[in-house]
This record gives C-alpha cells, structure tokens and sequence, in this order.
C-alpha cells in the first residue's frame, strides 16, 4: 500500500477556538461564561475548559525530544523508574532481613534506609549492608544532618572492604541544609559552610547524591503545586549560588544534588509539575556556564549532563485520611500514575495505613504492588513522556513553569531561600496554603472522600489507631525561634472531631423529619446524613411522614438528639415554624436547606441551618461542644 501523508477528517472545515467558545456560550445561555468555564485554581492561574493547537504552537519546548536540553521530555531516554521502598531501621539485623528480601522477592530496586544520627556507626551499617551489593542497587540513606558527613565515609569504607568499585555505586545520603528551620524552627546560620563539608566527604562517593532539596516538606505541609516547585528551584539554586561562590566547581555541586518531591492526587498539574521541573532547574544550571571537569562525556565541554534533574517522588501525606483508610490507595494509585507518566527517576508509593500505625506486610506489599502494576500489567515504562503534545498537559506544563519562576524570583530579591528560610518566610506562605486548604475541605469546596463527604456511617476507627510516642530524630530540635512547616493533614480536623465523639462514648442521634415534596426530602435528608455521620453521629432516616406531629412523635421514640426537618423550601415557611413549637427546645432542631424564608425562621427563634454553603466543620464542632463532646 502506498504510503500517504493524508490527514484525518480533512473534508471538515477547521472549527477556530472562537468558535467553541461562542457555541459553548449559547449552551450556557445566561450563565457567565467565565464564572463557569473557567477554572480558578490554587496554584496562582486560571485553566480552561478546552485547548487546541493555537495553544502550543508557539511552545519551544513542545517541539523537544526525550533526553535533549532543557529536558522537558525527560532527561532519559526510556521512561522505566526505580521501585523504592523506605525502612525505618530500629533492629539493623532485622532490616538488612527485610531487605534482602525485598530485593530477592519483590521487585524493589532502590532501598531507602532512614535511623537515628546515634545509630550511624560502622558497626550497625556494616550490619545493615551485610549481603547487599552496592553496585547492584540503589542505597539511599536519611540520618541526622549532623552525622550526614561521617554516615559517607562509613559507607565508603564499607564498600571498599566489599571490593566495590565506588565510581559504579550509586545511591544518596540525605543531607539538608534547611531541614533546621523548615522542620526544627531553628535558623540555619551555618549551612553553607556545613554543605561544604558534605560535599568534599561525598568526593569518596562520586555517584552518590549527598544534598537533598526536600520538597515534600512542602507538599506534606500543604504547600500548592507551584509553590512546591518554586521554592525548591529557589532552595536548589541557594546552594548551587553560595557552594560556586565558595569555589567548588557548579559542574559537580549540581551532580550532588538531589530533589525528593511530593506527588499530590492533582493528577494532570503533578505530570506537568515534573515537566516544567526538568526544564526550569535545567536552564538555572546552564545559567551558571558549568564546565566538565572530567566524569562525563563532554569533559572540559559546556556540560549539560550537569543540567539533569534528579528526581525522586514519593506520595502524599497531607491528603491520606484515617478514616475510610481504603480510599487512600485511590489516592496513591492516582499520584504514583502521575510520576510514572512524568518520568520521575525513582517512586515510593506510602502504605494506605501509615497514617495511623506501623505498616504491616500486607499494606507494604500493596504499595509495591502500586507501582508494579504501571509496570508489569499497564506499561508505563515503555513509553517516554506519553503525555507530550497534549494541549492541555503542554499548556499547563508552560502555565505552572511561569507561576513557579515568580515565585522563584520572588525569593530570589530576598536574599535566597536560606535567608528567607531562617526568616520564616517560606514556611509562613506554606502553612497559609495549608490553613486554605483546609478551610476548602471545612467547606466542601475541597473533597477528601470518606473524611468530609459520604463517610461510612458505621466506621469506628479508634480501636485501630496506634499512637506513637514522637520523638526527635536528633538533639537539635528542641528551643526553635523560627515559624516551622506545619505538618498537620487535611483531614486531622475532621478526624479529631470524629475520635472525640467515638471515645466520649455519646453518640448523638440524628433523626431525618422528612415530609412534603419527594425528590426535595430525600435529596435534604441524604445531604444531612452525610453531613452529620462527619463527626461520627447515628443517623436515622425515614421515608417521608404525613405530618409533623407524627414526625417529632417519631424522632422522641428513637430518643433523637437532634432534628433534621428536610422539605422543599415553599414548604418550610409553614412546617418548619411548626415544627419548632413542638419539640420545644428538648432536641436541637435543624432545617436543611437555605429557603427565602430563612431570615423569617430565625426570627421566630430557629437557630440551625445547614446547606451546600455550610462550614462543616465549625458547625460540627459547635455540636460536639453543645453535647459536651470534647
């Protein structure tokens, strides 16, 4: 068959981008078009509702290959990533066990080992390393920062007296300069001249990266997508600034550098997250004019391979929940695709019940299997940066790539992110992203399914949570006087108000007084359910009463707490009233719903009122503090 350059469905005429919105504008009718097209997003820019090519043709970096600067597409060329799993070393005979045999068994190829600083001696990490093959594996060590230095040339020594060849083992220790005043809340006055010590230790290391750029910090404290990449373009390029001014080669210091980053469940914004990451730490590096000085194929050459990104991934804590932990694995699934399809270099998937006590085998195991399933039964590793030329992933790669770079400018004129870190600055903007947020989920603007929206009525989780005793990693944390991140999830709230009605032994009953229109009572009666099992109450709903009288009589047989009334709202102005005298006052009374009449109730005394407008959480709250449920 002769070949044919044809295209497709070239006997349409071509439909302009003006024309879509013009037609979509008579669908809308007398809605704005802006009000409901056009998506408002945290991040610091608008998306729309459609795209096409006009959108990216002017895009250089859509016209880029796989493994070309500035890397939009990869700085590889295959898209395969690194199956990692972290252990938390208290037992180093143990561990080296577990690791062996998750090597062996379970499609693990990078290793993630993190103990406390007083722990990292030659002894126990001899223990730990005892049967693993350094030049076979990715070994990646977290430790305190002050025994960082010492952890490297423990490891050194170690693989030496394997017979390792050091120039092929590859793997990181992470040392962070900020990890003082992002997580500690004490200034880090001496970083620089710290770093500088890790970086002449890690020489005996040459492919280890030993400088971590912890961006998911920022993620789990809550920061948005683009604050989450602006701020670690600004920490990564602190210490490429300050280490080059000192006069070590920007070549080498930039090859030590590695980006540990969150993966949240904005599935498309993370994709592109990771794209406009490669491309914008790229061009910063070149910016600096590195020269290889020997390590690379392009010695004493303008060295691009310097302008690679090292990245790693690992999933998000701030949205996993306690309850309804099952729905965490949906949420995993969705940002480990994400990185996958990005190209990250490397993927840890959290178990779903990490949150809430020591992962088992079993959780574990399924979140490897997370990642083994994009690779084994989906093929993501097949592919390079399947999601190129897609209008929508091209145009919101450039889109956050230029809300990052303001950012990234913006911590720039204050003097860098170590002093705007020792400042509180950084985490100041984090945590009012965190605060957002959450008032978003107190509100339902923001979903996190099973915690603030169709929770399982029945669910008891107290039994299950084991609280650990929390305790710093290192002698540093203690006496802070700087703004730290602030960690705390976005269901924490939710999940207090429902712990503390679970262990107060007083579950409220909530009982439906359903009467009038159908469709209205059952739409308002499913609504108040889900809104009030929030905070853990019993719910009793009802089919639909004759009258209002049979209704209360009802709610006091079944010795309700509080009443719900759920009609229309014509119907209210006459049954709501009614409603009120009878009970009372002996139940707290509610009506669902925001009717015209609403301002009318509340003169007549009713207090309660819950809609799609509600904050939910603050009304629970006052419910708990009204039924002494603290």
């Amino acid at each position: 068959m002769a070949e044919t350059n044809e295209k497709l469905f070239s006997e349409f005429p071509p439909v302009t981008p003006q024309e879509w919105v013009d037609k979509i504008k008579v669908d809308l009718k007398d809605v704005p078009y802006e009000k409901k097209m056009i998506w408002k997003t945290g991040e610091g820019f608008n998306v729309n509702a459609f795209y096409t090519a006009e959108d990216i043709e002017n895009l250089k970096t859509a016209q880029s290959l796989p493994g070309e600067f500035p890397y939009v597409r990869g700085t590889k060329v295959s898209n395969d990533w690194l199956v990692r799993q972290d252990i938390d070393v208290k037992d180093f005979k143990a561990a080296n066990e577990k690791a062996k045999k998750l090597l062996v068994e379970s499609g693990v190829t990078s290793l993630g080992f993190h103990f406390k600083g007083d722990f990292a001696t030659k002894e126990n990490v001899s223990v730990l390393l005892d049967g693993i093959f350094p030049e076979m594996t990715e070994l990646n060590f977290k430790t305190c920062n002050r025994k960082a230095g010492e952890l490297i040339g423990i490891l050194a020594e170690i693989y030496r007296e394997k017979g390792s060849d050091l120039s092929k083992c590859k793997g990181s220790v992470g040392y962070n300069p900020f990890k003082k005043p992002l997580v500690k809340g004490k200034a880090a006055d001496d970083w620089v001249a710290e770093t500088i010590q890790i970086f002449e230790a890690s020489k005996a290391l040459p492919k280890y990266k030993t400088i971590a750029v912890d961006a998911c910090f920022l993620s789990d404290a809550g920061a948005y997508i683009t604050q989450e990449l602006g701020y670690a373009l600004a920490n990564g390029n602190d210490i490429l600034a300050k280490l080059s001014e000192a006069g070590l080669p920007v070549d080498k210091i930039a090859k030590k550098i590695k980006f540990n980053f969150g993966v949240s469940s904005n599935y498309f914004m993370e994709i592109a997250k990771f794209r406009a990451a490669r491309r914008l730490w790229a061009e910063i590096v070149n910016a600096y004019n590195p020269i290889c000085k020997g390590g690379c194929s392009e010695e004493e050459q303008p060295c691009t391979c310097a302008c690679k990104i090292r990245i790693h991934a690992r999933t998000s804590e701030w949205n996993m929940t306690i309850y309804d932990a099952h729905v965490n694995l949906l949420r995993s699934q969705t940002e480990a695709m994400s990185a996958a399809i990005a190209g990250v270099d490397s993927l840890a998937v959290i178990p779903f019940d990490e949150m809430f006590k020591k992962p088992n085998d079993f959780s574990e195991r399924i979140a490897r299997n997370q990642q083994l399933l994009l690779k084994e039964e989906c093929h993501f590793d097949k592919v390079i940066d399947p999601s190129a030329g897609s209008y929508y992933v091209e145009t919101l790669t450039e889109s956050i790539a230029q809300t990052a770079w303001k950012i990234f400018l913006e911590v720039e004129d204050r003097g860098g992110f170590g002093a705007a870190a020792n400042a509180g600055e950084i985490q100041k903007a984090v945590n009012a992203s965190n605060a957002e947020r959450k008032k978003q989920i107190a509100t339902r603007r923001l979903t996190l399914l099973g915690t603030n929206q169709y929770p399982n009525f029945r669910e008891q989780a107290n039994d299950e949570i084991e609280i650990p005793v929390v305790a710093s990693d290192c002698g540093c944390g203690n006496g802070g006087t700087v703004t730290k991140l602030d960690f705390s999830r976005g269901a924490e709230d939710f999940e207090i108000l429902r712990l503390a009605t679970e262990k107060s032994g007083k579950r409220p009953k909530v009982f439906m007084l359903t009467i009038g229109n159908l469709a209205m009572r059952l739409a308002r009666s499913q609504f108040s359910s889900n809104f009030f099992a929030c905070a853990g109450y019993e719910i009793v709903d009802n089919l639909g009463f004759e009258t209002v009288e049979a209704g209360v009589k009802a709610a006091r047989e079944k010795q309700a707490d509080i009443i719900v009334l759920c009609s229309s709202d014509d119907e209210y102005e006459a049954l709501a009233p009614e409603a009120f005298k009878l009970i009372e006052g002996r139940e707290a009374f509610v009506v669902a719903g925001a009717p015209a009449c609403m301002d009318a109730l509340k003169a007549a005394g009713i207090e309660y009122f819950i809609n799609v407008k509600s904050n939910v959480l603050e009304t629970l709250q006052m419910f708990n503090n009204k039924f002494n449920i603290n």
